[in-house]
């Protein structure tokens, strides 16, 4: 990865040891803004998908709900339905 992100070390090599820790500073600082650039991407597909979620789960509920109520509809009309024969 080091060798990526620092294609021409022997143009380092001629910095010294100063040169070349700035360099590597810089190279772990690229690192670190691509990774929080990656964290805050996710954090946003995360609380996208939680809505989407949460409006799921509602339709879901409100889903059950009604197929419950038609089901004791439908029960009080077989009942009726068995009285009248």
């Amino acid at each position: 990865m080091l060798a990526q992100a620092l294609p021409n070390i022997d143009s380092l090599s001629s910095l010294g040891a100063a040169g070349l820790i700035g360099a590597m500073w810089l190279w772990e600082r690229r690192q670190s803004t691509e990774r929080e650039k990656q964290l805050d991407e996710a954090h946003t597909r995360i609380l996208a998908d939680r809505v989407q979620l949460d409006a799921l789960i509602e339709l879901v509920q409100h889903s059950t709900e009604t197929l419950s109520k038609l089901a004791l509809q439908q029960d009080a009309l077989l009942r009726r339905l068995d009285k009248q024969d």
